[in-house]
């Protein structure tokens, strides 16, 4: 699926007339309470042509010398293979999206779509092998939510139910919306109005996933679409252990009232989503675009 804009008019791809943004984050992840190891994974990173350039929990960059790319990904399978499968999906995502600059250099406007795509079919079959490798690892697989800011566009991507909401003030107003979906039947029927979000929520195939990173699957459909963004628009990228704790409403109010800081509002939605739930790995990135000063 392409969509250039799934929610937002006039969305597609722009030539920027614009000093490039700044995007300010701050990643959280903490495990749950019903086992030790965190299968969730985050990463953040500058790429440009000499690679992948890996940041810090906490930072704000410019926008003016490279993309900025920023991921979360949930880990599935059994052992230590939920957490092995996020941090090499991850990984083998760093070092394959720099490669766009390559394209960039030689004079050709880099395709972004079909690049995510051959990127997630690589790292899928980079997962099934390592799942063939060992008995332990058999049938690891891995969501992904995936935020890439270029200078003229974010271009988003995702595979299961890790989901990418996008906070925008407008004339007084503010609105919060989910730009991914979530690769589940009762998602489904919850977008289409079939359900509300109560019945979504206790569904009893609400964590069925069709689509997934591995898996011993013979292939992946993720969903990627593409956008332009503005100064003050304010994203949250995330696992499905956030979701556990916090409801729509929830994630609305915590835009709308923490908005010094991408570091407040990351402590806010983590705070209560563990404080609500907790029994599920959460991790979280939250980041604000800031107009640069020329």
């Amino acid at each position: 699926m392409k969509p250039k804009n799934p929610f937002l008019p006039g969305a597609g791809p722009i030539e920027p007339d614009h000093a490039p943004a700044t995007i300010e984050w701050s990643a959280r992840s903490q495990s749950g309470s019903r086992k030790p190891v965190n299968d969730d994974s985050w990463l953040a990173f500058a790429s440009d042509l000499n690679g992948a350039d890996l940041l810090e929990p906490e930072g704000v960059q410019s926008l003016h010398d490279h993309d900025l790319i920023f991921a979360v990904s949930d880990g599935m399978g059994g052992g230590n293979a939920g957490d092995q499968a996020s941090k090499l999906l991850l990984e083998t995502l760093s070092t394959i999206i720099p490669d766009t600059f390559k394209t960039a250099a030689a004079g050709m406007h880099p395709d972004y779509f079909g690049h995510m795509e051959k990127a997630i079919a690589q790292v899928h079959d980079a997962i099934n092998a390592s799942a063939e490798e060992d008995e332990a690892k058999k049938g690891m697989a891995a969501t992904l939510a995936l935020a890439w800011f270029t200078p003229e566009n974010l271009y988003l991507v995702n595979v299961g139910d890790s989901r990418i909401y996008l906070h925008r003030e407008q004339n007084e107003n503010s609105e919060t919306r989910m730009l991914t979906l979530d690769h589940t039947f009762a998602w489904r029927k919850f977008h289409r109005g079939e359900i509300n979000e109560r019945q979504f929520r206790s569904h009893p195939r609400r964590s069925a996933l069709y689509q997934v990173v591995g898996s011993g699957r013979q292939a992946v459909t993720p969903y990627v679409a593409a956008f332009s963004y503005q100064p003050g628009d304010r994203f949250l990228i995330c696992s499905d252990g956030l979701i556990d704790g916090l409801w729509e409403k929830h994630i609305h109010s915590a835009f709308s009232t923490n908005l010094d800081s991408t570091s407040s509002l990351a402590d806010s939605l983590m705070t209560r989503a563990i404080t609500n739930d907790g029994s599920d790995d959460t991790t979280l990135i939250t980041l604000a675009v800031h107009e640069t000063a020329e």
